[in-house]
């Protein structure tokens, strides 16, 4: 029977437990956080890139359900743990610099001037509110996405995927 399951060719004919093992083996350093996105299907997008980049965890803040449709399954074959408090999520984060993706405050710079650590979380909040004010305190950088167009920022589903890019092609290449 052929795999139909979205993976590469080396990954075909295992099960979703091995295909984690194997990813596991080669996994990089950088961490997602995900807290209060409302949309269901960007938290789903966000986890599928993260595996796409085969990131270490991402972490999920605040509420737990999300549509795992948009992750197309990928969420088998990563780490997702889920904190409740903001408190048990930094609780976590010792030695990590934290980089929060927020166009929503003066403390932002470009993207494109940050020079990433290795042991870097990326942090992505809410379309409409942000990050919260809490998190965004604890923050060791804020970074925006330039625009050059109308609107002021891009989805967070899309941002999620610029700002790993860019971690990877500093750390990665």
């Amino acid at each position: 029977m052929e795999d139909s399951r979205n993976l590469i060719d080396e990954l075909k004919g295992l099960t979703n437990e091995q295909v984690f093992d194997v990813l596991s083996k080669k996994r990089n350093n950088l961490e997602i956080a995900i807290e209060n996105v409302e949309h269901d299907f960007n938290i789903g997008s966000i986890v599928r890139t993260a595996n796409s980049f085969n990131v270490k965890k991402v972490h999920i803040i605040g509420r737990k359900k999300y549509n795992r449709r948009g992750a197309m399954c990928t969420d088998k074959y990563l780490e997702i743990i889920h904190h409740p408090t903001i408190e048990d999520f930094l609780n976590t984060q010792k030695d990590r610099e934290l980089v929060a993706i927020e166009n929503n405050t003066p403390r932002a710079k470009e993207l494109h001037t940050k020079v990433f650590s290795k042991n870097t979380t990326l942090i992505f909040g809410s379309e409409n509110n942000g990050i919260t004010k809490e998190l965004l305190e604890k923050t060791t950088d804020v970074r925006y996405i330039e625009s050059f167009g109308s609107t002021r920022s891009v989805n967070v589903g899309a941002a999620a995927a610029i700002a790993m890019y860019e971690w990877t092609r500093q750390n990665l290449f």
